[in-house]
Protein backbone atom coordinates (compact mmCIF):
# COMPACT_ATOMS: atom_id res chain seq x y z
CA UNK A 1 0.00 0.00 0.00
CA UNK A 2 2.61 2.56 -1.13
CA UNK A 3 0.53 5.71 -0.72
CA UNK A 4 -0.22 4.98 2.92
CA UNK A 5 3.26 3.80 3.83
CA UNK A 6 5.01 6.90 2.62
CA UNK A 7 6.59 5.46 -0.52
CA UNK A 8 6.83 7.51 -3.69
CA UNK A 9 3.49 8.29 -5.25
CA UNK A 10 4.91 7.20 -8.60
CA UNK A 11 5.01 3.63 -7.29
CA UNK A 12 1.29 3.74 -6.68
CA UNK A 13 0.75 5.01 -10.20
CA UNK A 14 2.77 2.20 -11.71
CA UNK A 15 1.23 -0.49 -9.53
CA UNK A 16 -2.24 0.49 -8.34
CA UNK A 17 -2.99 -3.06 -7.29
CA UNK A 18 -0.88 -2.59 -4.13
CA UNK A 19 -1.93 0.96 -3.38
CA UNK A 20 -4.75 2.40 -1.35
CA UNK A 21 -6.24 3.53 -4.65
CA UNK A 22 -7.09 -0.08 -5.46
CA UNK A 23 -9.63 -0.25 -2.64
CA UNK A 24 -12.51 1.49 -4.35
CA UNK A 25 -12.34 -0.75 -7.45
CA UNK A 26 -12.51 -3.76 -5.14
CA UNK A 27 -15.44 -2.15 -3.37
CA UNK A 28 -17.29 -1.57 -6.62
CA UNK A 29 -16.64 -5.12 -7.72
CA UNK A 30 -18.01 -6.54 -4.52
CA UNK A 31 -20.94 -4.14 -4.56
CA UNK A 32 -21.86 -5.45 -7.95
CA UNK A 33 -21.15 -8.98 -6.91
CA UNK A 34 -24.06 -8.56 -4.50
CA UNK A 35 -26.25 -7.80 -7.48
CA UNK A 36 -24.75 -10.70 -9.38
CA UNK A 37 -25.78 -13.15 -6.69
CA UNK A 38 -29.35 -12.00 -7.29
CA UNK A 39 -29.17 -13.37 -10.82
CA UNK A 40 -31.59 -16.22 -10.28
CA UNK A 41 -34.60 -14.11 -9.36
CA UNK A 42 -38.00 -14.70 -10.94
CA UNK A 43 -40.29 -12.07 -12.36
CA UNK A 44 -43.81 -13.32 -11.62
CA UNK A 45 -45.86 -13.98 -14.73
CA UNK A 46 -48.77 -11.60 -15.27
CA UNK A 47 -47.75 -9.13 -12.56
CA UNK A 48 -44.84 -6.85 -11.89
CA UNK A 49 -44.01 -8.62 -8.64
CA UNK A 50 -40.29 -9.19 -8.09
CA UNK A 51 -39.31 -12.18 -5.97
CA UNK A 52 -36.18 -14.30 -5.91
CA UNK A 53 -36.69 -17.90 -6.91
CA UNK A 54 -33.81 -20.38 -7.25
CA UNK A 55 -33.14 -23.87 -8.57
CA UNK A 56 -30.58 -25.99 -6.76
CA UNK A 57 -27.55 -26.72 -8.92
CA UNK A 58 -27.71 -23.62 -11.13
CA UNK A 59 -24.38 -21.90 -11.77
CA UNK A 60 -23.63 -18.35 -12.86
CA UNK A 61 -20.61 -16.24 -13.60
CA UNK A 62 -20.22 -12.49 -13.67
CA UNK A 63 -17.53 -10.43 -15.34
CA UNK A 64 -17.53 -6.77 -14.35
CA UNK A 65 -15.18 -3.99 -15.37
CA UNK A 66 -14.37 -0.76 -13.54
CA UNK A 67 -12.76 2.34 -15.02
CA UNK A 68 -11.79 4.98 -12.50
CA UNK A 69 -9.78 8.16 -12.08
CA UNK A 70 -7.96 8.78 -8.80
CA UNK A 71 -7.32 12.24 -7.35
CA UNK A 72 -4.96 12.98 -4.46
CA UNK A 73 -5.64 16.30 -2.69
CA UNK A 74 -7.90 17.23 -5.63
CA UNK A 75 -5.12 16.71 -8.18
CA UNK A 76 -5.33 13.96 -10.76
CA UNK A 77 -3.06 11.05 -9.82
CA UNK A 78 -3.77 8.17 -12.19
CA UNK A 79 -6.40 5.99 -13.82
CA UNK A 80 -7.01 2.29 -13.34
CA UNK A 81 -8.93 -0.48 -15.06
CA UNK A 82 -10.07 -3.37 -12.92
CA UNK A 83 -11.79 -6.60 -13.91
CA UNK A 84 -13.71 -8.65 -11.38
CA UNK A 85 -14.80 -12.22 -11.81
CA UNK A 86 -17.47 -13.89 -9.70
CA UNK A 87 -18.43 -17.57 -10.01
CA UNK A 88 -21.23 -18.92 -7.85
CA UNK A 89 -23.77 -21.71 -7.58
CA UNK A 90 -27.11 -22.41 -5.92
CA UNK A 91 -26.14 -25.04 -3.33
CA UNK A 92 -29.54 -25.57 -1.67
CA UNK A 93 -33.03 -24.14 -1.23
CA UNK A 94 -35.48 -23.90 1.70
CA UNK A 95 -39.24 -24.28 1.90
CA UNK A 96 -39.58 -20.51 2.41
CA UNK A 97 -37.96 -19.91 -0.98
CA UNK A 98 -34.55 -18.81 0.31
CA UNK A 99 -31.46 -20.18 -1.45
CA UNK A 100 -27.99 -21.01 -0.21
CA UNK A 101 -25.53 -19.24 -2.53
CA UNK A 102 -21.85 -20.16 -2.60
CA UNK A 103 -19.47 -17.95 -4.55
CA UNK A 104 -15.83 -17.12 -5.24
CA UNK A 105 -14.85 -13.50 -5.87
CA UNK A 106 -11.64 -12.47 -7.66
CA UNK A 107 -10.50 -8.89 -8.27
CA UNK A 108 -7.83 -8.36 -10.94
CA UNK A 109 -5.88 -5.29 -12.04
CA UNK A 110 -4.05 -4.72 -15.31
CA UNK A 111 -0.52 -3.49 -14.69
CA UNK A 112 0.66 -0.45 -16.60
CA UNK A 113 2.26 -1.50 -19.87
CA UNK A 114 0.71 -4.97 -19.79
CA UNK A 115 -2.31 -6.71 -21.22
CA UNK A 116 -3.19 -9.40 -18.69
CA UNK A 117 -5.16 -8.84 -15.50
CA UNK A 118 -3.41 -10.12 -12.36
CA UNK A 119 -5.54 -11.36 -9.45
CA UNK A 120 -5.34 -9.15 -6.38
CA UNK A 121 -7.50 -10.88 -3.79
CA UNK A 122 -9.77 -13.90 -3.68
CA UNK A 123 -12.66 -14.45 -1.28
CA UNK A 124 -15.17 -17.21 -0.71
CA UNK A 125 -18.63 -16.52 0.62
CA UNK A 126 -21.85 -18.38 1.26
CA UNK A 127 -25.18 -17.19 2.59
CA UNK A 128 -28.94 -17.61 2.38
CA UNK A 129 -30.77 -15.18 0.09
CA UNK A 130 -34.47 -14.67 0.84
CA UNK A 131 -37.22 -14.13 -1.77
CA UNK A 132 -37.39 -10.43 -0.86
CA UNK A 133 -33.64 -9.96 -1.29
CA UNK A 134 -32.40 -10.02 2.30
CA UNK A 135 -29.19 -11.81 3.30
CA UNK A 136 -28.59 -14.30 6.11
CA UNK A 137 -24.80 -14.42 6.29
CA UNK A 138 -22.14 -15.22 8.87
CA UNK A 139 -19.94 -12.47 10.31
CA UNK A 140 -16.78 -14.21 9.05
CA UNK A 141 -17.57 -13.45 5.41
CA UNK A 142 -16.42 -10.22 3.75
CA UNK A 143 -18.20 -10.75 0.46
CA UNK A 144 -20.48 -9.41 -0.91
CA UNK A 145 -19.56 -5.95 0.29
CA UNK A 146 -22.99 -4.45 -0.46
CA UNK A 147 -25.79 -6.50 1.06
CA UNK A 148 -29.58 -6.55 0.70
CA UNK A 149 -29.38 -4.86 -2.72
CA UNK A 150 -31.75 -5.08 -4.45
CA UNK A 151 -34.57 -5.53 -1.91
CA UNK A 152 -38.10 -5.65 -3.34
CA UNK A 153 -41.34 -4.57 -1.63
CA UNK A 154 -44.08 -7.13 -0.92
CA UNK A 155 -46.43 -5.71 -3.52
CA UNK A 156 -46.89 -5.45 -7.27
CA UNK A 157 -44.70 -2.79 -8.88
CA UNK A 158 -45.68 -0.70 -11.87
CA UNK A 159 -43.51 1.70 -13.91
CA UNK A 160 -43.02 4.93 -12.00
CA UNK A 161 -43.24 3.33 -8.56
CA UNK A 162 -40.50 4.10 -6.04
CA UNK A 163 -39.47 2.58 -2.72
CA UNK A 164 -36.68 2.68 -0.15
CA UNK A 165 -35.01 -0.22 1.63
CA UNK A 166 -32.17 -0.44 4.16
CA UNK A 167 -28.90 -2.12 3.19
CA UNK A 168 -25.26 -2.03 4.21
CA UNK A 169 -21.70 -1.94 2.97
CA UNK A 170 -19.27 -4.23 4.78
CA UNK A 171 -15.59 -3.61 3.98
CA UNK A 172 -12.29 -5.38 4.42
CA UNK A 173 -10.01 -2.72 5.94
CA UNK A 174 -7.46 -5.16 7.38
CA UNK A 175 -4.64 -4.40 4.98
CA UNK A 176 -5.42 -0.75 4.36
CA UNK A 177 -6.09 0.49 7.89
CA UNK A 178 -5.47 -2.36 10.33
CA UNK A 179 -9.17 -2.68 11.15
CA UNK A 180 -9.53 -6.34 12.10
CA UNK A 181 -13.29 -6.85 11.69
CA UNK A 182 -15.47 -6.11 8.67
CA UNK A 183 -16.30 -2.40 8.73
CA UNK A 184 -20.07 -1.83 8.43
CA UNK A 185 -21.62 1.26 6.81
CA UNK A 186 -25.47 1.41 6.89
CA UNK A 187 -27.05 2.75 3.69
CA UNK A 188 -30.57 3.60 2.57
CA UNK A 189 -31.20 2.65 -1.07
CA UNK A 190 -33.72 4.54 -3.19
CA UNK A 191 -35.29 2.44 -5.96
CA UNK A 192 -37.47 3.32 -8.93
CA UNK A 193 -39.03 1.01 -11.50
CA UNK A 194 -38.55 2.53 -14.95
CA UNK A 195 -40.36 -0.12 -17.02
CA UNK A 196 -39.31 -1.88 -20.21
CA UNK A 197 -36.02 -1.30 -22.03
CA UNK A 198 -33.11 -3.04 -23.74
CA UNK A 199 -29.76 -4.41 -22.62
CA UNK A 200 -27.36 -5.77 -25.25
CA UNK A 201 -30.28 -5.85 -27.73
CA UNK A 202 -32.39 -7.97 -25.36
CA UNK A 203 -35.69 -6.89 -23.77
CA UNK A 204 -35.33 -6.17 -20.03
CA UNK A 205 -37.06 -4.39 -17.17
CA UNK A 206 -35.13 -1.38 -15.84
CA UNK A 207 -34.72 -0.56 -12.15
CA UNK A 208 -32.74 2.40 -10.80
CA UNK A 209 -30.90 2.10 -7.46
CA UNK A 210 -29.18 5.07 -5.80
CA UNK A 211 -27.63 5.69 -2.41
CA UNK A 212 -25.22 8.03 -0.65
CA UNK A 213 -22.57 7.30 1.96
CA UNK A 214 -21.49 9.61 4.77
CA UNK A 215 -19.67 8.12 7.72
CA UNK A 216 -16.98 9.17 10.19
CA UNK A 217 -15.12 5.97 11.16
CA UNK A 218 -13.83 5.41 14.64
CA UNK A 219 -10.09 5.27 15.21
CA UNK A 220 -8.84 1.67 14.72
CA UNK A 221 -8.36 -0.28 17.93
CA UNK A 222 -5.04 -1.50 16.54
CA UNK A 223 -2.76 1.51 15.91
CA UNK A 224 -2.50 2.38 12.22
CA UNK A 225 -0.21 4.84 10.49
CA UNK A 226 -3.13 6.37 8.65
CA UNK A 227 -6.87 5.71 8.61
CA UNK A 228 -10.04 7.34 7.24
CA UNK A 229 -11.70 9.95 9.39
CA UNK A 230 -14.55 10.56 6.93
CA UNK A 231 -15.96 8.71 3.91
CA UNK A 232 -18.52 10.36 1.64
CA UNK A 233 -19.87 9.60 -1.80
CA UNK A 234 -22.62 8.11 -3.92
CA UNK A 235 -23.48 5.18 -6.16
CA UNK A 236 -26.01 5.42 -9.00
CA UNK A 237 -26.89 2.07 -10.58
CA UNK A 238 -29.11 0.88 -13.41
CA UNK A 239 -30.20 -2.74 -13.00
CA UNK A 240 -31.34 -4.70 -16.04
CA UNK A 241 -33.85 -7.42 -15.25
CA UNK A 242 -34.28 -10.32 -17.68
CA UNK A 243 -37.95 -11.24 -17.42
CA UNK A 244 -37.62 -14.25 -19.72
CA UNK A 245 -34.74 -15.78 -17.75
CA UNK A 246 -35.90 -14.57 -14.36
CA UNK A 247 -32.91 -12.64 -13.06
CA UNK A 248 -30.54 -9.76 -13.54
CA UNK A 249 -28.96 -9.56 -16.97
CA UNK A 250 -26.41 -6.96 -15.89
CA UNK A 251 -25.94 -3.44 -14.58
CA UNK A 252 -24.25 -0.10 -15.13
CA UNK A 253 -22.96 2.18 -12.38
CA UNK A 254 -21.54 5.65 -11.87
CA UNK A 255 -19.77 6.36 -8.57
CA UNK A 256 -17.76 8.94 -6.68
CA UNK A 257 -16.21 8.48 -3.24
CA UNK A 258 -13.99 10.79 -1.18
CA UNK A 259 -11.79 9.62 1.69
CA UNK A 260 -10.47 12.17 4.19
CA UNK A 261 -7.45 10.56 5.84
CA UNK A 262 -6.01 11.11 9.31
CA UNK A 263 -2.76 12.50 7.86
CA UNK A 264 -4.62 15.39 6.18
CA UNK A 265 -4.79 14.00 2.65
CA UNK A 266 -7.92 13.56 0.57
CA UNK A 267 -8.27 10.69 -1.90
CA UNK A 268 -11.10 10.83 -4.42
CA UNK A 269 -12.34 8.15 -6.81
CA UNK A 270 -14.56 8.84 -9.81
CA UNK A 271 -15.60 6.15 -12.21
CA UNK A 272 -18.02 3.91 -14.03
CA UNK A 273 -18.63 0.17 -13.89
CA UNK A 274 -20.64 -2.38 -15.82
CA UNK A 275 -21.25 -6.10 -15.90
CA UNK A 276 -23.10 -8.94 -17.57
CA UNK A 277 -24.37 -12.03 -15.80
CA UNK A 278 -24.18 -15.35 -17.64
CA UNK A 279 -25.68 -18.72 -16.78
CA UNK A 280 -22.96 -21.36 -16.96
CA UNK A 281 -23.22 -24.18 -19.48
CA UNK A 282 -22.43 -27.68 -18.30
CA UNK A 283 -18.93 -28.75 -19.39
CA UNK A 284 -18.24 -32.26 -20.65
CA UNK A 285 -14.99 -32.39 -18.69
CA UNK A 286 -14.07 -35.96 -19.61
CA UNK A 287 -14.69 -35.34 -23.30
CA UNK A 288 -12.85 -32.03 -23.31
CA UNK A 289 -9.91 -33.49 -21.39
CA UNK A 290 -9.58 -36.28 -23.97
CA UNK A 291 -9.83 -33.80 -26.86
CA UNK A 292 -7.15 -31.51 -25.42
CA UNK A 293 -4.83 -34.39 -24.48
CA UNK A 294 -4.88 -35.64 -28.06
CA UNK A 295 -4.20 -32.12 -29.36
CA UNK A 296 -1.06 -31.66 -27.21
CA UNK A 297 0.28 -35.22 -27.52
CA UNK A 298 3.37 -34.08 -29.42
CA UNK A 299 4.41 -31.43 -26.86
CA UNK A 300 7.14 -32.27 -24.34
CA UNK A 301 6.51 -31.58 -20.63
CA UNK A 302 2.85 -30.77 -21.26
CA UNK A 303 0.02 -32.71 -19.62
CA UNK A 304 -3.75 -32.44 -19.19
CA UNK A 305 -6.00 -33.08 -16.19
CA UNK A 306 -9.45 -32.14 -14.96
CA UNK A 307 -11.21 -31.44 -11.67
CA UNK A 308 -14.22 -29.50 -10.44
CA UNK A 309 -12.69 -26.25 -11.73
CA UNK A 310 -12.45 -27.43 -15.34
CA UNK A 311 -9.72 -28.78 -17.65
CA UNK A 312 -6.08 -27.82 -17.00
CA UNK A 313 -3.13 -27.80 -19.39
CA UNK A 314 0.11 -27.96 -17.36
CA UNK A 315 3.42 -26.84 -18.89
CA UNK A 316 6.13 -28.25 -16.62
CA UNK A 317 9.80 -27.27 -16.56
CA UNK A 318 8.81 -24.14 -18.43
CA UNK A 319 11.85 -22.26 -19.70
CA UNK A 320 12.44 -18.53 -19.52
CA UNK A 321 15.45 -16.44 -20.44
CA UNK A 322 17.89 -16.11 -17.56
CA UNK A 323 16.67 -13.93 -14.66
CA UNK A 324 13.56 -12.84 -16.54
CA UNK A 325 9.96 -13.68 -17.31
CA UNK A 326 10.60 -13.74 -21.09
CA UNK A 327 9.68 -17.08 -22.62
CA UNK A 328 12.35 -18.92 -24.59
CA UNK A 329 11.59 -19.62 -28.29
CA UNK A 330 10.81 -23.30 -27.75
CA UNK A 331 8.22 -22.38 -25.11
CA UNK A 332 6.67 -19.77 -27.39
CA UNK A 333 6.10 -22.54 -29.93
CA UNK A 334 4.22 -24.56 -27.29
CA UNK A 335 2.12 -21.56 -26.32
CA UNK A 336 1.29 -20.96 -29.98
CA UNK A 337 -0.06 -24.50 -30.36
CA UNK A 338 -1.99 -24.27 -27.09
CA UNK A 339 -3.43 -20.94 -28.21
CA UNK A 340 -4.88 -22.60 -31.30
CA UNK A 341 -6.49 -25.25 -29.11
CA UNK A 342 -8.03 -22.63 -26.80
CA UNK A 343 -9.34 -20.61 -29.73
CA UNK A 344 -11.37 -23.67 -30.70
CA UNK A 345 -12.97 -23.78 -27.23
CA UNK A 346 -14.70 -20.37 -26.98
CA UNK A 347 -17.03 -18.96 -24.32
CA UNK A 348 -15.00 -20.27 -21.37
CA UNK A 349 -12.92 -18.03 -19.12
CA UNK A 350 -9.32 -19.04 -18.46
CA UNK A 351 -7.16 -19.03 -15.33
CA UNK A 352 -3.39 -18.95 -15.86
CA UNK A 353 -1.57 -20.00 -12.69
CA UNK A 354 2.17 -19.71 -12.10
CA UNK A 355 4.16 -22.06 -9.82
CA UNK A 356 7.79 -22.18 -8.70
CA UNK A 357 10.15 -24.65 -7.10
CA UNK A 358 11.05 -24.23 -3.43
CA UNK A 359 13.97 -21.83 -3.83
CA UNK A 360 14.59 -18.29 -2.62
CA UNK A 361 12.27 -16.33 -0.35
CA UNK A 362 8.50 -16.73 -0.25
CA UNK A 363 8.09 -13.16 -1.47
CA UNK A 364 10.44 -13.70 -4.41
CA UNK A 365 8.73 -16.97 -5.33
CA UNK A 366 5.34 -15.30 -5.29
CA UNK A 367 6.50 -12.44 -7.49
CA UNK A 368 8.22 -14.78 -9.95
CA UNK A 369 5.17 -17.04 -10.22
CA UNK A 370 2.96 -14.05 -11.05
CA UNK A 371 5.37 -12.67 -13.64
CA UNK A 372 5.77 -15.99 -15.42
CA UNK A 373 2.04 -16.68 -15.48
CA UNK A 374 1.49 -13.18 -16.81
CA UNK A 375 4.02 -13.78 -19.59
CA UNK A 376 2.08 -16.83 -20.74
CA UNK A 377 -1.28 -15.05 -20.45
CA UNK A 378 -0.10 -12.06 -22.45
CA UNK A 379 1.18 -14.35 -25.20
CA UNK A 380 -2.23 -16.04 -25.34
CA UNK A 381 -3.87 -12.62 -25.57
CA UNK A 382 -1.44 -11.52 -28.30
CA UNK A 383 -2.20 -14.67 -30.29
CA UNK A 384 -5.96 -14.11 -30.00
CA UNK A 385 -6.85 -17.15 -27.86
CA UNK A 386 -8.90 -14.89 -25.56
CA UNK A 387 -9.40 -11.22 -24.91
CA UNK A 388 -7.72 -9.82 -21.81
CA UNK A 389 -10.94 -9.64 -19.79
CA UNK A 390 -11.48 -13.41 -20.15
CA UNK A 391 -8.14 -14.39 -18.60
CA UNK A 392 -7.18 -14.17 -14.93
CA UNK A 393 -3.53 -14.46 -13.84
CA UNK A 394 -2.64 -15.84 -10.43
CA UNK A 395 0.66 -16.67 -8.76
CA UNK A 396 0.97 -19.48 -6.21
CA UNK A 397 4.70 -19.41 -5.49
CA UNK A 398 5.77 -22.84 -4.22
CA UNK A 399 2.54 -23.52 -2.32
CA UNK A 400 1.23 -26.25 -4.65
CA UNK A 401 4.09 -28.60 -5.59
CA UNK A 402 3.39 -31.62 -7.80
CA UNK A 403 6.79 -33.25 -7.14
CA UNK A 404 9.58 -33.52 -4.56
CA UNK A 405 11.47 -30.23 -4.23
CA UNK A 406 14.57 -32.05 -2.90
CA UNK A 407 15.47 -33.38 -6.37
CA UNK A 408 16.34 -31.54 -9.57
CA UNK A 409 13.74 -33.53 -11.49
CA UNK A 410 11.07 -32.64 -8.95
CA UNK A 411 11.98 -28.96 -8.94
CA UNK A 412 11.78 -28.93 -12.75
CA UNK A 413 8.23 -30.26 -12.61
CA UNK A 414 7.24 -27.70 -9.99
CA UNK A 415 8.45 -24.86 -12.22
CA UNK A 416 5.26 -24.81 -14.25
CA UNK A 417 2.42 -22.73 -15.61
CA UNK A 418 -1.10 -24.13 -15.63
CA UNK A 419 -3.81 -22.98 -18.04
CA UNK A 420 -7.27 -23.92 -16.77
CA UNK A 421 -10.36 -23.79 -18.99
CA UNK A 422 -12.92 -22.94 -16.33
CA UNK A 423 -16.18 -24.79 -15.80
CA UNK A 424 -17.78 -21.62 -14.41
Amino acid sequence: MPILKGEHLEVARMNPITSFSAWIPRRVAKTLAALALAACATFAAGADEFRFDYTTGDKYRVLSSVDEDVYINRRYSHSARIVNRIAFNVADTRTDGAALLKGDFTTSVRYEGGYAYVADKMYHSEYWHTPAGRYEIGSEYYMPTVRHVPTFPAKDIKPGDTWNAPAEERHDFRDDFGIAEPYVIPIDVRYSYEGAGNFHDKPVQIIKADYTVFVQPKRPRVPAQVYPIQIAGYSSQTLYWDKARGGLAGYEETFKFVFDLSDGRTVEYRGVASSEIVEAELMDRAGLEKEVREAIADLDDVSVSSDERGVTISIENIQFEADSARLRPEELAKIRQISEILAGIPNRDILVGGHTALAGTAEARQELSVERARAVAEELIRLGARDAESITVMGYGAEKPVADNTTEAGMARNRRVEITILEN
